[in-house]
């Protein structure tokens, strides 16, 4: 278990990053006052530009990060060049950030279907609604085009659209950062190469 943050004493070393990251997230969703889920996902075009924007976590486990998206925005248009990205939690309220970095890859079309089947209705309508990344003359506009959604599927479920799903970031690299008196941080990396088990080492802060 970790200790509480600002105790004197380091954890122990662990073998699994992701109990470790269970642990590290549960302490956020419990302490953390504004969403604990919320994570920066950087991505990198075709040119090698690099861009950043806040997603939020719908999912986690050994087998990747799990967070959805429309596909068809200027994120997926990164993946679609580069599956390589990078995630960041930064839970400013226990001075912790976790770094992930991996491949991305779709997460399926079951995975997708039940958490838009998840979502609240005005979600899942906006999700139609919206041309995400895409130019936008007004707000009005937006609001037109909600409102069809609302009348196009009036009484009825609202299915996934077609070109909205999830997508899981495998990690290869996972840091701890903690924050320490004097700017002394802990930092604990895990590493893994395909096919090969973690290996973990301290990083000077």
């Amino acid at each position: 278990m970790t200790p509480p943050v600002g105790a004197g004493k380091a954890p122990a070393m662990a073998t699994d990053p992701f109990a470790l990251f269970d642990a590290w997230f549960a302490d956020a969703r419990a302490r953390e006052p504004n969403d604990p889920n919320a994570m920066a996902l950087a991505t990198v075009d075709a040119r090698g530009r690099p861009s950043v924007r806040m997603v939020l976590l719908k999912g986690h486990g050994p087998d990747g990060f799990v967070f959805y998206t429309n596909r068809e925005s200027r994120k997926a248009d990164d993946i679609a060049a580069n599956q390589q990205a990078a995630l960041l939690f930064h839970w400013k309220s226990l001075r912790r950030q976790v770094r992930i970095e991996g491949s991305l890859a779709l997460a399926s079309d079951a995975e997708s279907d039940a958490y838009f089947a998840s979502r609240g209705r005005d979600s899942q309508l906006g999700a139609w609604a919206s041309d995400q990344s895409r130019p936008l003359i007004d707000r009005a506009t937006f609001e037109a085009r909600f409102a069809e959604m609302q009348a196009r599927f009036d009484g009825q479920d609202v299915p996934r659209p077609p070109h909205w799903g999830g997508y899981r970031l495998t990690p290869d690299h996972i840091e701890f950062w903690q924050d320490r008196a004097h700017r002394l941080h802990e930092r604990r990396a895990f590493d893994r190469a395909i096919g090969e088990a973690w290996t973990e080492g301290l990083l000077y802060p």
